[in-house]
């Protein structure tokens, strides 16, 4: 778990680092937890003013890891207590977060988008949510907001016809503040991530909160969404959406 998360502090900046280029960054559940972690403990260090997330230059994260995500299916937990944990702790962080995206955020690689607070894209990136395609529904609060955020038209060629969308619709959709080239995202996003932290921390902590509005409804539609999320795991269409991708896999 230590070396698929990679978390640290450089000043008022914590950089967390989803580290298993191999597999697209696929988040276990054993990273989920580290991901977690890294947030709640971010809230309670006074020094932090600024979160930082990125992935690897290929790939920010492919979504959830397969073998982990079928034990689960398969179990009857649907998402499981370590992704319950990880988007609770997205929708009550207060220290502000940026992403820098490179290559391909898929499902909960799109969806914990909406949660953070800048985003830096590279040219390339994509970024797609295929939950309905598989006989799912989407996660994080993203059916809240993504349709506040984008329009409902937007939001539900993303969420619900599964259209991908490059940087540059990204950013035109709002999901996304700047696009550059794939060696200048880091860089970028770290500029962002410093601009923030040098701003008066308690007012843009209380600005954030403002602009944000109810985060219990967000997390009340967290777990809404997670309880369909696990009714849709038994149904026939989710099934039958499974075993046909798996044999697109093999």
């Amino acid at each position: 778990m230590a070396d698929t998360v990679l978390v640290s502090d450089d000043g008022p900046i914590r950089t967390v680092r989803m580290n298993r280029p191999e597999k697209k960054n696929a988040l276990t559940h054993d990273m989920y937890v580290a991901l977690a972690t890294a947030l709640e403990d971010a809230d309670r260090n006074p020094a932090l003013r600024c979160l930082l997330i990125a992935g690897a230059p290929g790939a920010f994260c492919a979504g959830n890891d397969l073998q982990d995500f079928l034990k689960a299916a398969m179990g009857g937990e649907g998402l499981g207590q370590p992704i319950i944990r990880f988007l609770h702790a997205l929708a009550r962080r207060k220290t502000p977060m940026v992403a820098a995206v490179q290559g391909v955020a898929v499902g909960v690689g799109t969806t914990l988008l909406l949660h953070c607070d800048h985003v830096v894209a590279g040219i390339g990136a994509r970024l797609s949510t295929p939950f309905v395609s598989l006989g799912l529904v989407p996660e994080a609060a993203s059916s809240l907001l993504a349709p506040r955020l984008m329009g409902h038209a937007r939001a539900f060629s993303l969420l619900v016809l599964g259209h991908p969308l490059d940087a540059v619709a990204a950013k035109e959709a709002g999901l996304v503040n700047a696009v550059v080239s794939p060696g200048e995202v880091e860089d970028e996003a770290m500029k962002a991530a410093r601009a923030i932290a040098a701003l008066p921390p308690e007012a843009v902590f209380a600005a954030r909160r403002l602009m944000r509005g109810d985060v219990e409804e967000i997390v009340r539609r967290i777990d809404e969404e997670a309880d369909e999320f696990k009714h849709r795991l038994q149904s026939p269409e989710a099934r039958a959406a499974f075993e046909a991708f798996l044999k697109r896999k093999k």
